[in-house]
């Protein structure tokens, strides 16, 4: 699943080719995503205006047109959302097409259909639980050691699924998750109530660190990421622990290990990570 970094690629990537642009049409080939496209809201929404910027939050792509219109945009487990241009053949899992005034084309790829696609206003989404219910993003001043402290209170679990709850901060997944633990020096099974100060705040540098670094290196590309021009993320070649199973920590030399954490693979440095 395309995280954090990716997905800021992908908003940065296509903001050259999208902003300015007015919407001509809106094809719907597909509308049996995660959710129900409405291609008839699509077309009320969006038809006829102008793109005026793009932003994100946590893994969520905004479009931001004119009137106060949006359109939210989840990749779910596969989803690619990229600019092209009419001439390119369709693919069968292109299930949105969105015709902007310059001929070129904003399409929607989702093989496995797990993602999200719907349009509303400025208003709806400011109300809407999908993003009203998140936590802070790791780049906002309020995210650091005393948020992650305050967040823990009156847990007992481990660290990482602790990371990854997007109500304790966005954007963390599970690869980002076990580099930024790695960096912190925090064994991934560690009990929050058992972390302290110095600790957490030297865990909420590390996420900072990783995502920024991995943002600035297009994301990472395990299987078939790309962003709106088709470039892969290049961050798999800088990780540290994560899919590197039986491999050298950059760190200390020792073997790293591979266990399970609620049902996902979890990467660590034994001799690093206390």
């Amino acid at each position: 699943m395309p995280e954090l970094p990716e997905v800021e690629s992908l908003r940065r990537s296509l903001l050259d080719l999208v902003v300015g642009r007015r919407v001509e049409s809106i094809r719907v080939r597909e509308s049996r995503l995660r959710e129900g496209v409405d291609g008839r809201a699509l077309r009320r929404d969006l038809a006829g205006r102008r793109c005026l910027g793009i932003s994100r939050r946590a893994k969520y792509l905004i479009l931001e047109f004119e009137r106060e219109a949006r359109l939210l945009v989840h990749l779910g487990m596969s989803g690619r959302f990229f600019a092209t241009t009419e001439a390119e053949p369709l693919d069968r899992h292109d299930h949105l097409i969105f015709t902007l005034d310059h001929g070129g084309q904003l399409r929607y790829r989702d093989p496995r259909r797990f993602g999200l696609v719907r349009s509303g206003s400025a208003r709806s989404f400011a109300r809407d639980p999908r993003l009203t219910e998140l936590g802070p993003e790791p780049f906002d001043p309020v995210f650091d050691g005393t948020h992650l402290a305050v967040r823990a209170r009156g847990r007992r679990g481990p660290v990482k699924p602790f990371l990854m709850d997007a109500r304790v901060v966005v954007g963390v997944g599970n690869i980002y998750a076990s580099e930024a633990l790695h960096r912190a020096g925090i064994h991934p099974a560690r009990r929050v109530d058992r972390i302290a100060a110095a600790r957490w705040e030297g865990l909420a540098r590390a996420v900072r660190e990783i995502l920024a670094a991995s943002i600035e290196r297009g994301g990472t590309t395990l299987a078939d990421f790309v962003d709106g021009r088709g470039r892969a993320g290049e961050y798999a070649t800088a990780l540290g622990v994560y899919g590197r199973e039986g491999e050298p920590c950059p760190v200390c030399g020792a073997a790293i290990r591979r266990s399970v954490q609620a049902a996902r693979s979890t990467y660590h440095c034994p001799r690093c990570q206390r």
